[in-house]
């Protein structure tokens, strides 16, 4: 790459991905269903059925995330 090619920035945040980009897509899998919070103001989301569904048809392997037991989801 030159110096000068225009590049869209993916920020890594500690282990994660941050910055604009990692706000776009926490939004796009709001609106598609695919995550989902038990309560509007909580800043912990889980993945939907419909999410499991999507990321697995995209390649994501979830079973590399530990699952969690929570109260009754919306």
């Amino acid at each position: 790459m030159n110096r000068n090619t225009l590049v869209i920035p993916a920020k890594k945040c500690y282990d994660h991905l941050g910055g604009k980009l990692g706000t776009l897509l926490l939004n796009s899998f709001i609106e598609k269903g695919w995550i989902a919070a038990t309560d509007t103001s909580d800043a912990h989301f889980y993945v939907t059925e419909k999410g499991v569904e999507a990321f697995t048809r995209m390649g994501v392997d979830l079973s590399r995330i530990k699952q969690e037991t929570v109260g009754a989801l919306a």
